[in-house]
């Protein structure tokens, strides 16, 4: 798989007069790569596969490469516009592919230290799209953040992975075990170990570093965040959860009820926001607070309900922005107040826009509402007094997806929008090739199961 990575990566080398193949051949091959890891998974299920001492696949690592994939080449379909008006495209398509290889990289590893430096490797192209194709000059500040945020998050976590390698002479995932002879100290230990992983899903308090890089990012840094990188967050606890068993258990009350409570502020700042990124950007921080909740119930069902999640909530937020986008290349604003009536003027992508609005309030039958129930469920498990935030948290949920969508699809048009914009099919393409997998995986869910 990394070998055809690195044939793509060669073909962007061709000479001048092949330069309009660089695209194509990018978008088949993630397109067949994806193809390849969904049908050995329909086949065969996800099994343990040992490439080397370093590299390995399981149940939990398959469905994230199939989805870093399948998002990669959609990312190259909604950045059309970079080729038309030739913006370093050669320089964006190499952002990309490098950006997969580190994510493969990253979801792969068996070395602790290797799935680090892979770890922190994506944050350089993340931060080369953002810099190089962001709307606004504000675009500094936002990748000063996400530098700032992430990196400072992630020294405590290497400071860890030195101890562990002290504590078992080894850096393997599957011979570390952390054991000290103080309770309070083990929970210092696994708290810095995961400062990282919440700074990068990102739980609530340590989040402002997201709505800024989405709002600055161009669509394609958008939904690599939205998409992948989130991901990497919860992949990272649930890879080392096991690793602190006993303290993973004590920590359990504290970050639910930080993830629960930042849950709810979250979707109500939701219902306060003009700028369409920046409201979608929040609804991910609500999602994946749900989230960081279910992985802390240390029960299978609350990890299955967790992949299950990754898998929808990126396919979902991806979506919706590059249907923001579309709008904005439209419209020129994202403004939710200023781009009312898109019904008279652009049907279609109406359409799209609630079945996508739909999704993100986990709304049948998407694969959403199946991890939603099933994330409700293990998280009830802990304590019956979270049933009241879940539910106001699933009603806001609601609340701010419909406002999203009936804000802007509905109304009367303003007079400085006009229908002459023509959207390509490309443009439709992209949102459906992120809507097929959402709906149609729900039929079978098994393939996101850990065994």
């Amino acid at each position: 798989m990394l070998m055809i990575l690195f044939m793509t990566f060669s073909l962007l080398f061709l000479p001048k007069k092949y330069k309009s193949l660089n695209w194509l051949n990018s978008l088949v091959s993630l397109f067949m790569l994806t193809l390849m890891m969904l049908t050995k998974m329909t086949l065969w299920g996800p099994m343990n596969i040992t490439i080397n001492q370093w590299l390995y696949m399981d149940s939990l690592s398959f469905p994230l490469i199939a989805l870093t994939l399948w998002i990669s080449a959609l990312m190259i379909l909604a950045s059309f516009s970079i080729k038309i008006k030739k913006t370093s495209e050669k320089f964006f398509l190499n952002l990309i592919l490098f950006l997969n290889f580190t994510l493969l990289s990253t979801f792969s590893m068996s070395n602790i230290l290797l799935f680090y430096i892979s770890f922190e490797s994506t944050l350089i192209p993340t931060l080369f799209i953002i810099l190089g194709w962001g709307y606004q000059p504000e675009r500094l500040q936002a990748g000063f953040y996400l530098m700032i945020y992430t990196i400072l998050a992630s020294l405590p976590l290497l400071i860890s992975i030195t101890l562990m390698f002290k504590n078992n002479n080894t850096l393997l995932f599957s011979f570390n075990f952390m054991t000290t002879p103080s309770t309070f100290m083990l929970s210092i230990w696994w708290f810095i170990t995961i400062l990282a992983f919440f700074t990068k899903m990102p739980l609530y308090t340590v989040h402002l570093w997201l709505p800024k890089a989405h709002v600055e990012a161009p669509v394609a840094g958008s939904m690599i965040l939205a998409g992948l990188l989130l991901k990497l967050g919860s992949y990272g606890l649930l890879r080392l959860s096991y690793l602190f068993s006993y303290a993973n258990k004590l920590m359990t009350p504290f970050i639910s009820s930080i993830a629960m409570w930042g849950a709810i502020i979250t979707s109500m700042i939701c219902l306060r926001q003009p700028d369409m990124k920046s409201l979608i950007a929040y609804s991910s921080i609500g999602h994946m607070a749900l989230l960081t909740a279910g992985i802390m119930t240390n029960s299978l069902w609350g990890w299955n309900s967790a992949i299950m999640m990754m898998i929808a909530h990126g396919l979902c937020s991806s979506a919706l922005f590059a249907l923001a986008n579309m709008q904005y290349e439209a419209t020129l604003t994202r403004n939710i107040y200023l781009t009312k009536g898109m019904l008279a003027l652009f049907p279609v992508m109406t359409m799209l826009w609630f079945i996508m609005s739909s999704g993100n309030m986990s709304a049948p039958p998407s694969m959403n509402l199946i991890a939603e129930i099933i994330l409700i469920t293990s998280i009830m498990s802990l304590n019956m007094l979270l049933a009241p935030i879940l539910a106001t948290t699933a009603f806001l949920s609601a609340a701010y997806s419909l406002y999203l969508y009936t804000t802007t699809q509905h109304g009367t048009p303003s007079a400085f929008i006009s229908a002459m914009q023509l959207f390509m099919p490309r443009n439709y393409l992209t949102i459906i090739m992120h809507l097929l997998p959402l709906f149609l995986m729900s039929l079978k869910m098994e393939l996101f199961t850990l065994n």
